[in-house]
């Protein structure tokens, strides 16, 4: 099980459908750089539905070194970008993200990389839940954006096409 650097929206999703406990049960080490720490923080400071970090005894807060230096898409917000950056400074991590644009910055720098709908996927292989369709569902129920393309290949790889 490789160690992972988390963004704050598979966090986020997660949580929201009662299967966060996923992520340490999926990976080894799970890393969230300063900025997804302060943006969970936030969203719980307005009210949105996201985890206490500080219960999380399986999280650790790591900030990377080189965050000055590494130029990156313009678009690409501070999650995302400290997440890359400190996926590139430690070796053999994955990148959990779900952003289309810090995937593709992600790909472009040969950082491995997954997503929610992945880490379903392997929960699926794992035994951890039955139905990827269920939890997509559900993630969609919370405003989780899926196209219907990447839905339907998805549970094509669950094995849940109709």
């Amino acid at each position: 099980m490789p160690d992972i650097v988390c963004d704050t929206s598979p966090i986020q999703y997660l949580h929201q459908i009662d299967l966060l406990h996923l992520l340490p049960a999926l990976a080894g080490r799970i890393f969230i750089p300063p900025a997804v720490l302060h943006e969970l923080e936030e969203g719980r400071s307005i009210g949105i539905d996201l985890p206490d970090v500080k219960t999380l005894a399986w999280l650790t807060v790591c900030s990377p070194t080189d965050a000055a230096t590494m130029p990156f898409e313009h678009d690409l917000g501070p999650g995302e970008t400290e997440v890359l950056i400190l996926a590139m400074e430690m070796s053999g991590v994955v990148a959990v993200l779900d952003d289309g644009l810090a995937r593709r910055e992600a790909d472009r720098r040969g950082i491995a990389v997954i997503g929610t709908l992945g880490l379903l996927l392997n929960a699926k292989r794992a035994g951890l839940v039955v139905s990827v369709k269920e939890q997509i569902d559900r993630l969609q129920f919370h405003r989780f954006r899926v196209s219907p393309v990447t839905r339907a290949a998805v549970l094509k790889l669950a094995g849940e096409a109709s």
